[in-house]
């Protein structure tokens, strides 16, 4: 069976990508969508590369003329925890929605089963195309759009990022690979929220963050 996978470069869906190949046959589909920190491409790829999976990178930066966030503007990333107020900011509007709708495309030009993506319970505070409600009425929308049994997966929507880092651990993911912050400079801040969370998942499982960080962690 075949699945196309959201792939960012981060930990969660490097994790998706292990844990998905251990059943299906993956194509991993990584985005640029005006980001500023385009560094996660280059990460997706060494993931990709590394997992031994079909990847492609789409050049989509119109859209971030179009979807304003912290993420997409010269706005200044937030530091501190996504349950704060002010990380609403790295919103970037129907982001999830929009690229799984071009990977649901995808996948029914290759003849594949399923999409998926790397949506956790960490998020679902912040944004809301990581929640349940989402996963399940994009279900519903791409089955009728497409007039098909294309399954949408998100096995990590009620796991928190500890719980994925821990199965990553055991598949052996290559986090030092990956690239979370959301600042984009030579090494992670250690500050943004996802720095942040990134930071108290590995700790939580008493295992060291292989990537480098501008503090001291």
């Amino acid at each position: 069976m075949k699945v196309v996978m959201l792939l960012s470069g981060g930990i969660d869906s490097a994790t998706l990508a292990y844990y998905l190949k251990l059943d299906w046959q993956v194509y991993a589909l990584t985005v640029d969508y005006g980001q500023k920190h385009v560094k996660e491409l280059q990460a997706a790829v060494n993931v990709a590369k590394a997992a031994g999976i079909a990847y492609k990178v789409l050049d989509l930066r119109v859209l971030g003329e179009l979807l304003v966030s912290s993420l997409t503007t010269t706005a200044p990333i937030p530091e501190g925890h996504y349950t704060a107020v002010s990380q609403k900011s790295t919103v970037v509007p129907n982001r999830n929605a929009i690229l799984l709708n071009i990977a649901a495309g995808y996948a029914l030009s290759i003849g594949a089963d399923a999409v998926a993506y790397a949506a956790h319970a960490n998020d679902r505070t912040i944004y809301p195309d990581c929640r349940l409600e989402f996963v399940t009425a994009l279900q519903g929308s791409l089955r009728f759009g497409t007039d098909t049994d294309l399954q949408l997966l998100a096995p990590f929507i009620n796991v928190t990022k500890a719980s994925i880092i821990k199965l990553g651990l055991q598949l052996k993911v290559p986090y030092e690979l990956t690239w979370s912050c959301y600042n984009g400079r030579a090494k992670a801040c250690g500050r943004c929220g996802t720095c942040v969370e990134r930071l108290e998942a590995f700790e939580l499982n008493q295992a060291e963050d292989p990537i480098e960080y501008e503090v001291e962690v």
